[in-house]
């Protein structure tokens, strides 16, 4: 296909548009290559299927970014998912036709490349990428593709659980990125080399494109399900999932990076054109997470643990301020005041850039990791922001559950240190609708936030305190314990918020000084239904995106109607339904649909876990919590044997020393 630049029929859109820089690039450390030769380069765009403002601060695509750009022959290209006026004006496009989608870099067509990888951190992105690839003119299903379409191959969180968009792409990678990315590239230059010397086909009975996805999947690396079929049960369980391909594994493992030291990325981080949801640079400290709660697929599926040391964590953060112009730095982790030399990377750092314009920053904090001389540390330079912790569940019992062993009384003591020091907004993160859950359990958080203000306005001597209390619906995730739970419905969930947002504003005494944030629990639900959705979801993403669906990410353009709609028409004919993938509760022997795919965690380990969730449901019983094994022996989840890795923390010794002054 043609790789001309589509910038002059692009550009006389522009006025016409809102945010029309987002479409432009040119962003300061973007590596516009040329197109080099056809047989030897291999060419990715890669998408995070969102706006530009929040695909382009995305840590991931820009790492794969760079990791693919530094090789000379591989070219490696953006794109982001155009807003409706966009997709509208480039629909109707000019004499020419259809303005296809295009990468920032040089303005590409997406559909001249050879991949197109999609990062999902959320599912409710999918409509988002049949946007892309409708756009672009790439055949929807996977099964109508030619040579002359690209690879599309899922990446992110979600893509633990692909079953839901299998119609629709190519291949799915499991876990980290850097590696494996590359072992592809040299996958397709291969193919392409042999493909060319052989006059445009093979002789092993496959087409060209077949003979790639296969040269893909007998790796072991690389889902492409394509090569898998699905057998249901009349009920509509899965009765199995096999392979259809000799040569093909059955379970497809994940992606594992065990030296984060050598691999110190972004070094060259994108400074965006146009505001974006994250005006920072960040600087990943570790990765993975053992604290074991149950609900957290991010802390499951990441496992080992893996620290960057305290010296390479210094040299990225003053290359990134150097070649980015950022003056905050994001150190960024599952739980960033876990790594184990964290108060010698704060003081090193907050020694290094006192007297700047630098700030340092951590996302939300375990209560039970908080201390004052880190907070203080990070806010040296002057600037002294709320602080967010997470206690996700509203009573002892519930955080019992969930294995958050955070007590109230932790939680009272950390905030009360806050305050006395100078703060004066907290925001508290909770979740509704986890397993087990009362009425009576999501209106204590009404209870610990007065006793939080309460505590703020004795220790302080203050009135002017404030505490923000923002609620998430649980959505049960694939690779958790979890998994097997049944979602609480929507109406439900928005009737016990509904009580709790009264009992906060209806108290004279505490009501003005709480915030209270939330959404209602429909998108919950869908989110709930691709999550854990398997290859009939497709249909009903499909009919989704015919009816209109795009940006389901944010409220002003999600349908709950839409959706409802999908499912009736792309599930007719079929025993399950809405509630069948959500509210449902499953049990041990059925098959899941990602059971082919290998996180490492061992499936009995899991449903163990979650037997002890439900045994902490009973306050009588004796439930006994499920340690961190970073400071434990090991408690046998399976990760570390299972995929020959193992954790990877400190102390190294070592010191983060001030910069000479030039």
């Amino acid at each position: 296909m043609n790789a001309d630049s589509v910038f002059p029929r692009l550009e006389p859109l522009l006025p016409t548009v809102q945010k029309p820089i987002q479409y432009v690039g040119g962003e300061l450390n973007s590596t516009p290559k040329p197109w080099g030769d056809d047989d030897s380069t291999v060419r990715w765009t890669l998408m995070y299927p969102d706006a530009y403002e929040v695909g382009l601060p995305n840590q991931g695509v820009q790492i794969l970014y760079e990791v693919l750009n530094e090789r000379d022959w591989i070219v490696a290209e953006r794109t982001y998912s155009v807003w409706p006026d966009m997709e509208k004006a480039m629909r109707a496009g000019d004499a020419l036709g259809p303005i296809p989608q295009f990468t920032v870099d040089n303005h590409r067509p997406v559909r001249a490349f050879d991949l197109f990888g999609v990062s999902f951190a959320t599912e409710l992105g999918y409509t988002n990428l049949l946007t892309a690839l409708d756009l672009a003119g790439i055949p929807l299903h996977a099964a109508d593709r030619t040579e002359l379409d690209p690879i599309v191959v899922a990446g992110g969180h979600a893509a633990f659980n692909p079953e839901p968009v299998s119609d629709f792409i190519d291949a799915a990678v499991l876990g980290d990125g850097e590696e494996i990315v590359l072992k592809i590239s040299e996958v397709v230059r291969e193919w392409k080399q042999e493909l060319a010397a052989r006059g445009g086909s093979f002789d092993t009975g496959r087409t060209p494109r077949d003979e790639l996805l296969y040269r893909l999947a007998v790796s072991g690396s690389v889902y492409v399900p394509r090569f898998y079929d699905v057998d249901y049960h009349p009920d509509g369980r899965i009765k199995r999932v096999a392979p259809n391909t000799t040569g093909v594994p059955w379970r497809v493992h994940k992606h594992t990076l065990m030296d984060l030291d050598a691999w110190p990325y972004p070094k060259q981080p994108l400074v965006p054109l146009a505001e974006t949801v994250h005006e920072r640079f960040s600087v990943e400290i570790f990765r993975g997470c053992t604290r074991g709660c149950r609900f957290c697929q991010a802390g499951m599926i990441t496992r080992p643990v893996r620290e960057r040391s305290i010296t390479t964590i210094g040299d990225m953060v003053e290359n990134g301020i150097r070649k980015s112009g950022f003056e905050e730095v994001g150190l960024l982790s599952l739980s960033s005041a876990d790594h184990t030399e964290i108060g010698e990377v704060a003081k090193g750092l907050a020694d290094r850039y006192e007297g700047t314009n630098v700030s340092l920053s951590l996302p939300s904090t375990r209560v039970d990791a908080f201390n004052i001389t880190l907070a203080n540390e990070f806010s040296r330079n002057g600037r002294r922001s709320g602080l967010t912790f997470a206690p996700e569940g509203g009573s002892e019992r519930m955080r019992k559950v969930i294995n958050k062993m955070v007590s109230e009384e932790d939680l009272i003591r950390t905030v009360a240190a806050a305050y006395s020091h100078g703060w004066r907004q907290v925001k508290l993160y909770f979740m509704c609708g986890l397993p087990t859950e009362t009425d009576e359990d999501v209106l204590e958080i009404a209870d610990l936030a007065k006793k939080v203000i309460a505590k703020g306005r004795e220790v302080s001597g203050h009135n002017d305190i404030r505490c923000t209390v923002s609620i998430g619906g649980f959505v049960p995730k694939p690779h958790t314990p979890f998994q097997w739970a049944a979602q609480l419905d929507w109406e439900t969930t928005d009737a016990r918020l509904k009580k709790l947002r009264d009992d906060v504003r209806t108290d004279k005494r505490y009501g003005r000084a709480i915030g209270f944030r939330y959404h209602d629990g429909r998108p919950g639900i869908i989110e709930g239904l691709l999550s854990r959705g398997d290859r009939r979801i497709g249909r009903v993403i499909e009919a989704a995106w015919r009816d209109g669906g795009r940006f389901d990410g944010w409220s002003e353009h999600f349908s709950y109607d839409r959706w409802v709609a999908a499912v009736e028409a792309g599930l007719a004919g079929t025993p399950v339904d809405l509630d069948w993938y959500t509210v449902r509760e499953r049990e041990h022997a059925e098959v899941l649909p990602w059971d082919h795919l290998d996180s490492g965690l061992d499936k009995d380990w899991l449903w163990e876990d979650w037997q002890d969730a439900l045994l902490a449901a009973d306050p009588d019983a004796d439930s006994p919590e499920v340690e961190d094994c970073r400071w434990t022996p090991c408690y046998d989840c399976g990760v570390c044997p299972q995929m020959d890795t193992e954790i990877q923390i400190g102390p190294t010794g070592q010191k983060l020393l001030p910069l000479a002054v030039v």
